[in-house]
């Protein structure tokens, strides 16, 4: 079973961690997986790249999206199941969406920050998007 966690450093996202890893332990699948996902969406710092340069912006990003990997990659080094991370920017949901249908992944797994319907109804959340967009099953992760 491959499965893609999207991460983004939240205690949200690192029960999901747990929750793949607990989906991994518990399958009869020969050959399991996990791959972390960190997107960050740069949108709102293109404005910035005009002032410190595109690659000024990127290593921000690729810094912050290490970072927030860290707790996750430990909990998956710690059980001992085979993974690997993968660190994209541009809209969140939109990229992993893409990039679990290119990875041929059987599952999303996600956490949710749950914030509440009139917040979610009004800006939505990625969650929502991934659910909405994924051809995979999505586990959402309290």
């Amino acid at each position: 079973m491959k499965i893609l966690v999207a991460t983004d450093g939240s205690k949200y996202a690192l029960h999901a961690v747990k929750h793949a890893i607990d989906l991994v332990k518990t399958s009869n699948a020969k050959a399991n997986s996990v791959t972390l996902i960190s997107v960050h969406d740069d949108l709102g710092l293109r404005h910035a790249k005009a002032f410190v340069g595109a690659s000024a912006v990127a290593d921000y990003l690729r810094e912050l999206s290490e970072k927030e990997l860290k707790p996750a990659m430990k909990a998956l080094v710690t059980s001992g199941i085979k993974h690997d991370m993968v660190i994209k920017t541009g809209n969140v949901a939109q990229e992993i969406v893409d990039f679990a249908n290119k990875g041929k992944f059987d599952m999303i797994v996600l956490g949710s920050k749950g914030r509440g319907g009139l917040v979610d109804l009004l800006i939505g959340s990625v969650a929502q998007r991934v659910l909405a967009t994924a051809k995979q099953p999505v586990v959402l992760v309290k």
